[in-house]
């Protein structure tokens, strides 16, 4: 288990997808390029399962584990993790919040 105050450390914010795209060779992998108001980032996220058609993505308003280190992920660097819900057995749902600005901060 971890503290309160541990848990506080993370932000989540809400970024707003620009573009997605499949990551070649892979099975799994999206490109993602995301507006969080202030800058712009790249996210590697392995949902590809979820979105055969990775423009569906486009314009979505999501929530993101915004402040994790960057990891290079397949020689591309994500810098942040996207958030869902489901997966495998269960059904698979992004976090969305359509009527948040891009950059906004989940309390």
């Amino acid at each position: 288990m971890i503290t309160i105050d541990e848990f506080k450390k993370l932000e989540i914010r809400i970024g707003e997808i620009l573009s997605a795209e499949k990551v070649p060779d892979t099975d799994k992998l999206l490109r993602l390029e995301v507006n969080f108001g202030v800058e712009r980032r790249q996210i590697i996220s392995g949902i590809s399962e979820y979105f055969p058609e990775p423009g569906v993505l486009v314009g979505k308003k999501v929530a993101f584990a915004y402040n994790l280190e960057p990891r290079v992920i397949r020689s591309l660097e994500s810098q942040g993790m996207i958030l869902a819900v489901g997966g495998g057995e269960e059904p698979f749902a992004l976090l969305e919040a359509p009527g948040a600005s891009p950059g906004a901060r989940v309390k």
